[in-house]
């Protein structure tokens, strides 16, 4: 296969509109924070978001890359039959194409899948009576939350309606003996989501390790959690928990600076090159000072 010279060849970012870059650069972020927290698997569980525009294409990690090798310009765009529709170099996991185009498919709302396969979360999973109304933590979840038996690893196109089935409109699946998945309508709202699933998961684990008689929260609690849930996020979704201002919070064009608050990663940081040093405000390198986030 032959590869095109980077010097004569558009950039992905030349080749894409603005707000499909701003997808892009905000995905590879979610990718970086995901190997950053320790959620990721190698390189066996993705994170897929919508490309704006009528066409129903989505981008997906690179097969074969590792979360903390991400970038905007590696990221995969295929279509609804995993065709891409974009010249890439890289093949997608197959197995990871079945359960994203199966919720982007059916979820108009679903702008950015989330799936992680952590210990904590498989663990959790492969439990009879799944997640446990023992922590605050929990409490979000439960109120949107659905399971979907384990069918071995998902390459049948069988499977993607019993997918769609049991995720239904809520926002977080528990994938029996497999792992975590958050659907939401924006990146960030799934990455916080994921952030509350794994460590409701994680708390649950360490409770139940302890092996004294767990304490769980009352039902009527439970029931009334989602009012609650939207009245803290002031009914602007997880998003509000990573903006720095009302405003940041409702504009799409300031997820980048939310994650990069989130993880406390100044944004230039975000935008900086691996293996290189971060330049000063003079413009010459900075020594001792090695930026580790390349997202362009």
């Amino acid at each position: 296969m032959s590869v095109a010279n980077p010097k004569t060849s558009l950039s992905v970012r030349d080749q894409v509109s603005k707000d499909e870059w701003e997808v892009r650069v905000n995905l590879a972020a979610a990718y970086r924070l995901v190997a950053l927290y320790g959620w990721d698997d190698l390189v066996f569980t993705h994170i897929s978001a919508r490309v704006p525009g009528p066409e129903h294409h989505f981008l997906i990690n690179p097969y074969g890359w590792m979360f903390e090798e991400i970038t905007a310009s590696s990221l995969a765009k295929v279509d609804l039959q995993g065709s891409k529709v974009m010249p890439s170099a890289y093949d997608i996991n197959p197995a990871g194409f079945t359960i994203h185009s199966a919720v982007h498919a059916a979820r108009e709302d679903a702008i950015c899948v989330m799936h992680t396969h952590t210990p904590n979360g498989v663990a959790v999973s492969a439990q009879k009576n799944g997640l446990l109304p023992i922590s605050q933590q929990s409490m979000g979840v439960l109120s949107s939350l659905g399971y979907h038996d384990y069918e071995g690893l998902a390459l049948n196109e069988d499977e993607k309606p019993r997918l769609v089935r049991d995720l239904g409109d809520k926002n977080f699946l528990m994938l029996r003996n497999h792992g975590l998945l958050t659907a939401a309508a924006s990146i960030a709202d799934a990455f916080v989501s994921m952030y509350f699933f794994e460590a409701s998961c994680m708390i649950q684990v360490r409770a139940q390790s302890g092996g004294s008689e767990l304490s769980p929260i009352p039902k009527p609690i439970l029931d009334g959690m989602q009012m609650a849930v939207n009245k803290v996020t002031r009914g602007g979704g997880w998003r509000t928990c990573l903006a720095s201002t009302p405003a940041q919070a409702g504009s799409a064009g300031s997820v980048i600076q939310g994650l990069a608050i989130a993880c406390r990663w100044p944004e230039e940081r975000l935008l900086a090159a691996p293996g290189l040093t971060k330049p000063s405000h003079s413009g010459s390198a900075a020594e001792g000072t090695p930026a580790t986030c390349l997202i362009v």
